[in-house]
């Protein structure tokens, strides 16, 4: 079985509800995944945006989300799951506004898409100080055993 990631808020490929947004409540969207390898021993999710700032000539992918030693056995989280609602163990890591926590989608032009990548490993990484996606991806590096992904979009017309 694949490992799958989905969220019943909006479809793969699907437009991102504005509450989700910086239009709205700016809160974090359930999500569910399934099929994680039964010999991963923790989580990684990162949500980012790689059509920053303008999808016709980006220039950046902007992180919005950063979580890593989520428990192996965890299901999901919950709609606007805060700090504490997190599975036992979660740690945070900094997104691109320089904080920890969920930052929903804000583009400043055009129609983004906005990544929510999900890794299965095989081994937890610790604690390493609230670090970037790119610290985590050079944390996570011969360690991954599956990943998926959901992508939905966003556009502030």
């Amino acid at each position: 079985m694949d490992m799958t990631i989905e969220s019943p808020a909006f479809e793969h490929n699907g437009e991102i509800p504005s509450v989700y947004t910086c239009d709205g409540r700016d809160i974090s969207p359930e999500l569910r995944w399934s099929g994680v390898p039964e010999d991963a021993k923790s989580l990684v999710l990162i949500v980012d945006d790689p059509d920053a700032p303008d999808p016709d000539a980006p220039k950046m992918t902007w992180v919005h989300w950063v979580l890593y030693d989520i428990p192996a056995d965890a299901k999901g989280l919950a709609e606007d799951v805060a700090p504490d609602g997190l599975p036992d163990g979660t740690r945070h890591g900094t997104n691109n506004w320089e904080r920890t926590g969920y930052g929903g989608p804000c583009p400043p032009i055009g129609r983004h898409r906005y990544f929510f990548k999900l890794y299965a490993l095989d081994k937890e990484l610790g604690n390493l100080g609230g670090p970037t996606s790119e610290e985590l991806a050079e944390a996570m590096e011969d360690h991954v055993l599956a990943e998926a992904q959901l992508i939905g979009t966003y556009s502030r017309e």
